[in-house]
């Protein structure tokens, strides 16, 4: 048994002692707060906006029974694809995105307005987006008109400046509209592609026929070539010809001016058969003048 027993007061002092150390355990950490990186914090109290902002980074101290709401300020995109009817009376997909950021000053009044960015989005971005484009689209005479560039750059430069006159006041700062995707009626995209198709068809018959025409240009240049290449040899064998003729008509000419003519190439003839070492010297007859073999030759010539 316990020889001294806990009395009834000390108890209460232990406990009140526990209570109180608790709350100054949960009331630290509610007199700090920490915002991230890139975002600002809106404090209410009692259902009441406070007109401070607080920036990233630590704030200390605070009030304790603040409740808080975070606001990311940092460039955001915001997707949205709309049904724009031009002229024609067709209805054209088109999808943009938003480029936009939260206005860090006006945090506490989008927040006593419309609520968290989502919110202020969908109350004001998103209606003022498509009534915009829906607007501009009374001004394209056909659907297939919002493919043209200039088309695309005069809606990108209208839809970003009237929605960032829009949006301005209501802390958000519309920094850029862009086109990513324009999808025409079902019929007209399969005319297009069947336009295409033909277009395709038309420039491939195009370069068979360049290709055709530039086959036929190298043959024509290539029988031009062969036939230069014939007159060229024929004329090289008229001018053979003509020299061998020449020739045969000097020495004919040569003979019948100078009988001694033969007997001048018979001894050259000689003098060839002479180097020959199978060659052989024979004497027909040695009462004869010209007992050479060949010697003879053109000796009726000269008698006559």
């Amino acid at each position: 048994m316990n020889d001294y027993p806990i009395k009834p007061g000390r108890y209460v002092g232990l406990m009140v002692t526990v209570v109180i150390f608790l709350v100054v355990v949960i009331l630290g950490t509610k007199i700090f707060k920490t915002v991230p990186a890139g975002q600002v914090g809106v404090a209410t109290l009692f259902g009441k906006v406070q007109e401070n902002v607080y920036p990233e980074g630590l704030h200390i101290p605070v009030n304790p029974l603040y409740k808080w709401t975070i606001f990311d300020v940092r460039q955001k995109t915001h997707k949205e694809t709309a049904g724009v009817p031009s002229q024609d009376q067709l209805i054209t997909s088109i999808e943009v995105s938003v480029q936009y950021r939260v206005s860090k000053v006006m945090a506490p009044k989008i927040l006593q307005e419309t609520g968290t960015t989502e919110q202020a989005l969908q109350v004001h971005l998103v209606p003022k987006l498509r009534s915009l484009l829906r607007e501009q689209g009374k001004t394209i005479k056909r659907a297939e008109d919002f493919f043209l560039e200039q088309t695309q750059q005069t809606l990108q430069v209208s839809l970003t400046r009237d929605l960032k006159d829009f949006l301005l006041p209501k802390g958000i700062d519309v920094e850029n509209v862009l086109i990513r995707d324009i999808r025409l009626p079902a019929f007209i995209t399969k005319a297009i592609e069947q336009k295409k198709e033909r277009e395709q068809a038309v420039e491939k018959q195009k370069a068979e026929l360049l290709r055709f025409e530039t086959e036929q240009k190298q043959k024509l240049a290539q029988a031009r070539a062969e036939k230069d290449a014939a007159e060229q040899k024929a004329l090289q064998v008229k001018l053979l010809a003509d020299a061998q003729a020449y020739e045969i008509q000097k020495i004919n000419d040569a003979i019948a001016n100078n009988p001694a003519y033969i007997q001048l190439q018979a001894m050259e003839a000689l003098k060839s058969i002479s180097k020959d070492p199978a060659s052989k010297m024979y004497f027909i007859n040695s009462d004869s003048s010209m007992p050479l073999p060949l010697m003879h030759m053109g000796l009726d010539n000269i008698k006559k």
